[in-house]
């Protein structure tokens, strides 16, 4: 009988052991594969996240520009149509 929960032991340290090998090398091949994309991306012409948070950041701003110009250019054409005109009968 003492033998039986040795062999429970053994079995038990083994498995833990294993899963801690597993763990180890599940997180040595993402750290591969991560360095591995982002010498790829770097390759690439690709942006980051910010760069691309900046260039939509300006293009909003410039299509909330372009929009009150419009605004004020109907308004000046509106107040210029509605003006009269002096021209005599010449």
């Amino acid at each position: 009988m003492q033998e039986r929960p040795r062999i429970f032991d053994d079995m038990s340290r083994l498995l833990n052991d294993a899963a801690g090998a597993a763990k180890t090398i599940g997180k040595e091949a993402e750290a591969i594969i991560r360095a591995q994309v982002e010498r790829l991306m770097s390759t690439m012409d690709i942006v980051s996240r910010e760069e691309f948070e900046a260039v939509r950041d300006m293009a909003i701003a410039a299509r909330n520009a372009n929009d009150s110009l419009e605004r004020r250019i109907a308004e000046l054409e509106a107040k210029l149509a509605a003006k009269p005109t002096d021209q005599g009968d010449a």
